[in-house]
């Protein structure tokens, strides 16, 4: 068995980052739900996409440390490794936001697993040769295929249609209710998927 995780909105969750940062900007009202979707959407309907686009590369970039782990992540994965199930990183992630000041997203990400240690030998205990970021998302499906994932949990439904079915497909969707018709196994939690996976 090997698991393979996607990163962003999976492992971290940057929900509440993206409310914030969009209401220091004064692009949203204050009582719009703090959920990404409902930041993006907002920005979407009053045609003003470049602003979500910039906000994107502070929440990924120079901003990530004050997103955080999704409820339940490390606990998880800490049994998951006490268990000696195999875990890698792999992440569709650019180098360098589309818009705004240049930062590398890439090291930011890396950063962020190190403060939540995820390489310490009291935490999970990876390795850097464990966490893969790449640039496009047919870069993403082909490292999961080369890698031998077994298993594979993702937050967005695009990506696990492109994963071929001899993997086991997982999608992490908090806020859907159903997903009907699909081959793959919805979790709304990572309490959730603790108990799939054991």
């Amino acid at each position: 068995m090997l698991l393979g995780l996607d990163f962003d909105n999976t492992i971290i969750q940057y929900d509440d980052l993206f409310h914030k940062i969009a209401c220091e900007k004064n692009l949203i009202p204050d009582d719009l739900p703090k959920e990404k979707n409902a930041v993006r959407d907002y920005l979407r309907q009053k045609n003003i996409e470049y602003e979500w686009t910039m906000i994107q590369g502070e929440v990924y970039g120079e901003r990530i440390m004050e997103a955080v782990p999704y409820e339940g992540m490390l606990k998880t994965l800490r049994a998951f490794a006490d268990k000696k199930i195999p875990i890698i990183i792999i992440s569709h992630k650019t180098r360098e936001p589309y818009l705004g000041p240049k930062s590398d997203l890439h090291a930011a990400a890396i950063s962020w697993l190190r403060m939540n240690h995820f390489f310490e030998p009291g935490g999970l205990n990876m390795k850097k040769n464990q966490i893969f970021f790449e640039m496009t998302k047919k870069e993403k499906i082909d490292r999961i295929i080369k890698t031998g994932c077994t298993h594979y949990v993702d937050d967005l439904p695009e990506i696990l249609a492109m994963i071929p079915n001899g993997i086991n497909k997982i999608l992490f969707s908090p806020n859907r209710e159903v997903m009907p018709g699909k081959n793959w196994t919805l979790v709304k939690s990572w309490k959730e998927l603790k108990k799939i996976l054991s």
